[in-house]
């Protein structure tokens, strides 16, 4: 089925738009892009086995005029099933994130 994240700026209380982010799978990249207006990507393919999202936070901070702890963000997870959706949001801040895996 497909991959969507969810990146939101904690410090700001709102979405996170414009951070790069890059999608591999198990055989090498997937897709590329930037979130939206609203920190949203939507709609990527996924296929059985390890991906890792990859989130360019320091290039958003820096785009901010922000300095960063953390100048990429790395979420690994585990695709069992590619009919599934699978969606990963992100919390960001300067100095921490978190991430799930959401709805």
């Amino acid at each position: 089925m497909s991959l969507s994240t969810h990146v939101l700026d904690a410090s700001l209380g709102r979405p996170a738009s414009g951070v790069a982010v890059r999608l591999e799978g198990p055989h090498g990249t997937l897709a590329e892009g930037r979130t939206d207006d609203d920190g949203r990507i939507t709609g990527w393919p996924t296929e059985e086995g390890t991906h890792r999202l990859v989130f360019d936070t320091g290039g958003y901070f820096a785009g901010r005029g922000v300095a960063a702890f953390y100048p990429q963000v790395v979420v690994a997870f585990t695709v069992a099933d590619p009919g599934d959706h699978h969606h990963v949001p992100l919390l960001l801040s300067p100095f921490a994130y978190s991430t799930y895996r959401g709805s």
